[in-house]
């Protein structure tokens, strides 16, 4: 039986909206969604909220998940990333005496994924025997249509005609949402990256992969939830 770890990271500090993590969505705190999910899938051994907050830490409990420990200021600040993270948690659940085959990260910025989601991401890791599956979705724009502007906003050239067609003939782009990232553990801890090889896309709808960066964001997610507008999976 294949034991799966359920990470999400929940740092206090945010400077584009403040305490964005438990700011309340819809009658709830945002982090509750995906507790909430990542519980409903019924795939994980353990669900664990990475927070440097007492307060989160209680908030992350009531809804289900556990906070066998504080996150180290060190990885509270801008600078850590996700993967410092991801290792800093093995490690200390390992310590524990607490050992997985996977582990799943899981960031409440994106409440619009569910349990649907998680089991569906964590099936093609196991049918293709990856060693990691990201989630994507569909980008808004091309690329094709995007370019840097000079200072004094020049338009000259800002587009290769060469490349360009109708839009509905463009190809399809597409984007890590940061919804979703699963992983056969032995291999992040070798690599330290998700992509470096057997790594697959689970793609996810437009409603489903929005992320609440700042308040537009957090506008939209509580404006989908209240008119429950899904998309069947």
């Amino acid at each position: 039986m294949r034991k799966i770890l359920g990470i999400i990271p929940a740092r206090s500090g945010s400077k584009g909206l403040k305490d964005k993590n438990i700011l309340q969505l819809n009658g709830k705190p945002l982090i509750a969604y995906t507790i909430e999910a990542a519980l409903k899938s019924g795939i994980f051994k353990d669900v664990i909220v990475s927070t440097d907050s007492e307060k989160y830490a209680k908030i992350s409990r009531k809804y289900g998940a556990k906070v066998p420990f504080l996150r180290d200021c060190n990885l509270s600040s801008d600078h850590a990333t996700s993967m410092d993270v991801i290792l800093d948690v093995i490690e200390k659940m390992q310590k524990l005496g607490k050992t997985y085959d996977y582990a799943m990260l899981l960031q409440p910025t994106s409440p619009l994924r569910d349990e649907k989601d998680i089991i569906n991401a964590y099936k093609i890791l196991v049918e293709k025997n990856a060693n990691s599956v990201v989630s994507v979705s569909e980008a808004d724009h091309s690329p094709l249509l995007c370019n840097t502007l000079p200072e004094d906003l020049n338009l000259d050239d800002f587009l290769n005609m060469k490349n360009i067609s109708r839009r509905q003939d463009l190809p399809k782009y597409y984007r890590i949402n940061g919804a979703i990232y699963v992983f056969k553990i032995d291999y992040l801890i070798k690599y330290k990256i998700f992509y470096h090889d057997k790594c697959y896309a689970y793609v996810m709808d437009k409603i489903s992969s929005v992320d609440i960066d700042d308040i537009v964001d957090f506008k939209l997610a509580e404006v989908l939830l209240v008119e429950n507008l899904k998309i069947d999976k």
